[in-house]
């Protein structure tokens, strides 16, 4: 049975039937064509009328409130994560941020098979990097929604922050909850009485790994100590990495934090297929209503397609 004929019940309790068949139709356009600009849509949707009445009419539906993401998408996502991870098991979520001219998208997606399968993400209002309360906004649903899953958090250096891991540290009180965020280089750090000094301080060199316990990683008080892995990968067929890692994180060895953020490129391949690599999102002039809902027709259409490939059993 198709991944479509599977969830068609729960999309037909949301759209009309004129709906669904748009809907339908624009996954398959998606799937065969790898487009998202609207008048390339129009171009071949398959109705017999103008072609700016069809540009109209994938206008009106791109912005129908029924495609709202925890309405629309959750049901769905948490369905193929129940079937393919059994409860309480450890999930591995992944949060990135990818950017082009002025639109700015935020995602959280969780690793499947080396592959990332997208939970929810929002369109940031201005340009740059996340702020706090952003990263908590696209966390707390997901953490809501997968409350029966131990979760670990992962993410680069954008979201070294150590408010955001002691928030997490906060949440894992009540939910098996842990993290690895990847630092900068230039952070203060100390364990016990001894100095400050920044991570580039330890005299790491390629080859070296390191796991330090207890450290306290901001000269502000009041958010305890966490755990550092460091890493930095040894020269392989020519190839040296230019700086090694250094891990925030509550797991508890090196191996495990290496194994966990290791999984990461997952995000960085599907924000691959979106771009110029597949769904070519970046040619995109939608407003960010219709984006943000083509980028759910997309996580469909890319799900869609692991299911057709049999990936997803």
């Amino acid at each position: 049975m198709s991944f479509l004929a599977v969830y068609e019940s729960h999309f037909t309790k949301h759209l009309t039937q004129k709906q669904f068949e748009a809907f339908r139709i624009l996954l398959w356009l998606l799937t065969v064509h790898k487009q998202v600009r609207i008048e390339r849509l129009a171009a071949c949707f398959p109705l017999p009328i103008l072609y700016q009445s069809r540009r109209k009419h994938i206008q009106r539906f791109l912005v129908l409130s029924a495609l709202a993401i925890p309405r629309f998408w959750f049901p769905v996502i948490k369905a193929i994560i129940c079937k393919e991870f059994k409860t309480g098991s450890r999930l591995i979520i992944t949060i990135d941020r990818t950017q082009w001219k002025d639109k700015n998208v935020f995602m959280v997606a969780v690793i499947w098979k080396k592959l990332a399968l997208p939970i929810y993400w929002t369109l940031l209002g201005k340009r740059g990097a996340s702020r706090l309360s952003e990263q908590q906004a696209l966390i707390q649903p997901v953490l809501c929604l997968l409350k029966n899953y131990e979760l670990v958090i992962l993410g680069d250096r954008e979201f070294h922050s150590v408010k955001l891991a002691y928030w997490l540290k906060q949440k894992s009180k009540k939910q098996k909850l842990c993290f690895a965020f990847r630092q900068k280089q230039g952070t203060n750090q100390k364990k016990d009485d001894e100095d400050y000094q920044t991570f580039s301080q330890l005299g790491m060199k390629p080859g070296m790994k390191m796991f330090l316990t207890g450290v306290s990683v901001t000269k502000n008080k009041g958010f305890g100590n966490f755990n550092v892995g460091a890493y930095w990968k040894r020269k392989y067929k020519g190839k040296q990495e230019k700086e090694p890692w250094f891990i925030l994180t509550n797991l508890d060895s090196l191996s495990e934090v290496l194994k966990v953020y290791r999984a990461r490129a997952g995000i960085e391949a599907i924000f691959k297929d979106c771009k110029t690599g597949g769904y070519n999102w970046e040619g995109s002039k939608a407003n960010n209503k219709r984006l943000n809902s083509l980028i759910l027709l997309i996580a469909i259409a890319y799900t869609w397609t692991l299911d057709k490939k049999q990936l997803l059993a």
